[in-house]
């Protein structure tokens, strides 16, 4: 039986190549890809529990909303993080990725400025800086 070249991946190597890829990294890239607006990644490790990452972006309307967060479930998927759990979707104003170690808010531009929460999460950490 022949060997299978060194640089393959088999089935049982997927979880490795994930962990050897930050979620943050992949998340990234994707929306880049993706072609999403005006990301802002916050570090948050240390200031909340509920991750080590947020990430604020935007799409360009509706359906490019709902396109880039369908982007990104399926990036998330292929590079083994799992299925993230994701809200607001029927109207895609603004949808919600929660990937576990990664927060995505993806934004219709207008709702993104009405509510502009990485400002408040980038006031508390020049709060904290001074």
């Amino acid at each position: 039986m022949a060997s299978l070249p060194e640089n393959t991946i088999t089935p049982s190597d997927a979880p490795k190549v994930a962990a050897e890829r930050p979620m943050i990294d992949v998340i990234l890239e994707c929306l880049d890809d993706a072609k999403a607006e005006e990301t802002i990644a916050v570090d948050i490790i240390g200031k909340s529990s509920l991750a080590d990452h947020m990430v604020v972006t935007s799409g360009r309307s509706q359906r490019h909303v709902g396109a880039v967060a369908d982007q990104l479930v399926n990036a998330l998927r292929e590079a083994g993080f799992g299925k993230p759990r994701i809200e607001g979707l029927p109207h895609c104003d603004w949808v919600l990725v929660d990937a576990g170690d990664v927060i995505v808010h993806i934004f219709r531009p207008e709702v993104r400025e009405f509510y502009n929460i990485e400002k408040m999460w980038q006031a508390d950490f020049a709060a904290d800086a001074n």
